[in-house]
């Protein structure tokens, strides 16, 4: 656990070089297609511009598109002290602190590095847990931010957004382009199968990274508090109240505490956190230990 923010700085360069991979993939499918090898270049260099984009102004979209509104001390007393009274204990850079207008109860922790973190709460968290429960739930949200887990999860979203935007834009090349009628078909298959398939490969790899991040960020929230039991109890309340955020985004899901969406089919595939329970389990065994 205290090397976590080590292995995630060496996760986040590996997953770089995947999603690398992938996007040059699509990129020599089009040229394949269209017999034209400086696709390859152009779509690296999109994604490489996008991604970069992506690295310093994500966390800012991330708030906007979820509604927050950034508060200070007298705004909201209670979540502001309990933000900073977790970085004096930790040592952390106090982050951006908002609020999301939403009786769903939720929590999410986003940005760069700690110096240029936010941390988020909704209105719903705020009125069903109690301080200790709140407590837990920041604390475990902080850890993200401590185990530079927000940068993994930043840069992800954006390859994933920037593989999806690809994928689309050369299905629809691949369909409307002018030199369709002198292609193989197989060939054209082939290429559309490709483009279809990334963007499934890039979500279920970001799903992934997000399901075992959360069991670290609950263990180093755990830690902070020594109440391993207050954040299995906030979770308990999460899983009991089941609610859907009204501003749903499916590509910003996996930032959240609990699962924001409704369940679907292939839950278990593209669940964008590990279960409730087991997570409770986790943390109850925790707290036998201290």
């Amino acid at each position: 656990m205290y090397s976590a923010a080590r292995k995630n700085k060496i996760n986040t360069v590996l997953i770089v070089l995947f999603f690398v991979a992938i996007i040059g993939g699509l990129g020599w499918l089009a040229a394949w297609i269209y017999d034209s090898p400086s696709i390859v270049i152009m779509t690296l260099v999109f994604a490489t511009l996008f991604a970069v984009f992506q690295y310093f102004m994500a966390g800012k979209q991330m708030t906007a598109m979820s509604g927050g509104q950034r508060i200070e001390l007298a705004d909201n007393p209670r979540l502001y002290r309990i933000v900073e009274n977790l970085c004096i204990t930790t040592g952390t850079p106090m982050p951006e602190v908002y609020i999301i207008n939403d009786p769903a109860p939720n929590a999410f922790a986003t940005g760069r590095d700690p110096e240029h973190a936010i941390v988020a709460a909704t209105t719903g968290l705020l009125d069903i847990m109690t301080d200790a429960e709140l407590e837990g739930v920041m604390a475990h949200e902080m850890g993200h931010v401590r185990n530079y887990d927000i940068r993994v999860s930043m840069i992800v979203y954006g390859l994933v957004v920037a593989i999806g935007m690809l994928a689309d834009m050369m299905m629809r090349m691949a369909f409307f382009g002018r030199n369709n009628q002198n292609q193989n078909p197989l060939m054209l298959v082939f290429g559309l199968v490709g483009m279809l398939v990334a963007p499934i490969i890039g979500t279920i790899v970001q799903l992934a990274v997000s399901r075992q991040r959360e069991y670290l960020a609950d263990a180093t929230g755990a830690l902070t508090t020594r109440h391993p039991e207050a954040l299995a109890s906030a979770l308990h309340k999460l899983s009991e109240y089941g609610r859907p955020l009204q501003r749903q985004d499916s590509s910003m899901a996996h930032l959240w505490i609990a699962d924001p969406l409704k369940p679907g089919l292939m839950k278990s595939l593209f669940a964008t956190h590990p279960p409730l329970p087991e997570r409770i389990k986790r943390l109850l065994a925790m707290g036998e230990k201290f």
